[in-house]
């Protein structure tokens, strides 16, 4: 790889504050982490990155996701707009 031109690649723990759930992982945020760190479970100090949402707090990944009713939805758009043909 060509020198100075890569962001730096280093361990970071991203923390989901809604289900207050942590990994640490590897990631080009390192450098751009804001300055906040946290002191992990293996004593070493990383920079952290705060998330909104992660696989723990979606909806999708925990099963409370809502199922649309898409035939209500289609007869409302027939009803509004007429069917045609």
């Amino acid at each position: 790889m060509r020198e100075a031109i890569h962001p730096s690649y280093g361990p970071v723990v991203f923390r989901d504050r809604a289900a207050n759930h942590a990994f640490l992982t590897r990631s080009t945020l390192s450098a751009t982490a804001s300055g906040k760190t946290i002191e992990w479970e293996d004593g070493h100090t990383y920079p952290v990155v705060d998330v909104e949402i992660s696989n723990v707090s979606h909806p999708f990944y925990t099963g409370t996701a809502r199922v649309l009713d898409t035939a209500g939805r289609v007869e409302r758009f027939e009803r509004r707009y007429g069917k045609q043909g």
